[in-house]
């Protein structure tokens, strides 16, 4: 599907979940870069090895998202229940940053913060997966996303980790927030 054919490129960030993460999923970013650039997408970087892509293309977010993932599990062994491709738009990246909670990611020295971001679920039902621990934990539902902050000195207490026993896990893939400020910074406009 092409939404403006011929038209201007469109900039996507693309998130990959599950790949390079302990050990597993296996992807060399140059490899990567060369297999997307071969689909025919322009402008393909990447930022550090977890997942991280920007590129541009005519085609719309579905079909971005369905064309990538495929080329993953072809180019690359991979697990492919753990792996999956969300595409956004600068609009919706631009609507995580802008509509974070008040003080949110402000405060490095104090909380480390995380952007959740949501692959075919909603905010109110991933809500279900986490189990903040007063005082330590903050969980803010957002458009897409979710927004998790965790006191730095008590990390060892915090059940943010938890939500990885959940089957709902499956449908997020998560980046600091300073990361997903870089990948805001990053996206051409």
């Amino acid at each position: 599907m092409t939404d403006n054919p011929g038209g201007e490129l469109t900039p996507y960030l693309v998130l990959l979940r599950g790949i390079n993460v302990g050990g597993r999923n296996k992807v060399p970013m140059q490899p990567l870069r060369e297999h997307l650039e071969d689909l025919g997408y322009q402008q393909v970087s990447t930022y550090i090895a977890s997942g991280n892509v920007l590129l541009a293309s005519n085609d719309d977010a579905a079909s971005i998202g369905s064309r990538i993932e495929a080329a993953l599990t072809e180019h690359f062994e991979l697990d492919d229940e753990l792996v999956k491709v969300l595409v956004l738009s600068r609009a919706q990246l631009q609507s995580v940053v802008e509509h974070r909670p008040e003080n949110f990611g402000e405060r490095p020295d104090l909380y480390h913060s995380d952007a959740i971001f949501l692959m075919g679920i909603d905010a109110d039902t991933a809500m279900g997966a986490f189990r903040p621990r007063e005082g330590i934990d903050g969980i803010w539902a957002g458009e897409g996303v979710i927004y998790s902050q965790r006191l730095s000195a008590e990390l060892t207490k915090s059940r943010l980790s938890t939500i990885a026993a959940s089957p709902l896990y499956k449908s997020m893939t998560i980046r600091s927030w300073k990361t997903t400020r870089k990948l805001w910074d990053l996206l051409p406009g």
